[in-house]
């Protein structure tokens, strides 16, 4: 079990050196665009799939709430948290659409529309970034293996290169948290 520990935190610590090594400057502009919209009074939108929707809850509630500094709340929406919403929309449309839904109602020009996916290839999550685009909005993907289907759907995309979806986790939620720091840093020196 000890060797296996140590084998995990060994394949952690090397993502963690992708990160620093091949993403820093994808993470700077993430967090740039990011303070730039809500510095300008637009919104944040998230959205993600089991733990991107677990990811996405996370994300939105350091910038609604504070990651570190104290301050003023921000706004942003976590699109896998209303259980009304989300099965109204899955019953009457489809579960590809409880996220396209909510971005058609909410997002408008200037707004973020950021989705969450290991897989890179969620449809529901691609549908979104699809209508965000259209409504005007910058469209960032946290994604995983090879960025998937979602990545030309992207203006930004910050794509953790692994096959191991744990580690993909790992990377997003890593990115999450430098992005909510500089935010909040830009925002409120």
């Amino acid at each position: 079990m000890i060797d296996e520990i140590k084998k995990q935190l060994l394949e952690h610590r090397a993502l963690i050196d992708v990160l620093e090594r091949d993403m820093a400057p994808l993470i700077a502009e993430m967090s740039n665009l990011i303070a730039a919209a809500l510095g300008n009074g637009n919104k944040l939108l998230v959205m993600g799939n089991g733990g991107s929707a677990a990811d996405s809850q996370h994300f939105v509630a350091e910038i609604v709430g504070r990651f570190k500094l104290e301050r003023k709340a921000l706004p942003a929406v976590a699109l896998s948290t209303d259980t009304s919403i989300l099965t109204a929309i899955g019953n009457d449309y489809g579960f590809e659409a409880i996220f396209s839904r909510q971005v058609e109602a909410l997002a408008a020009p200037g707004d973020i529309v950021v989705g969450i996916s290991t897989s890179g290839n969620s449809p529901n999550v691609l549908k979104a970034l699809k209508v965000a685009r259209e409504r005007g909005c910058l469209t960032i993907g946290l994604l995983g293996k090879d960025g998937g289907s979602i990545r030309p759907a992207c203006d930004l995309s910050l794509v953790v290169p692994t096959t191991d979806t744990p580690r993909i986790q790992e990377g997003h939620i890593t990115i999450i948290h430098i992005v909510c720091d500089l935010v909040e840093r830009t925002l409120f020196p």
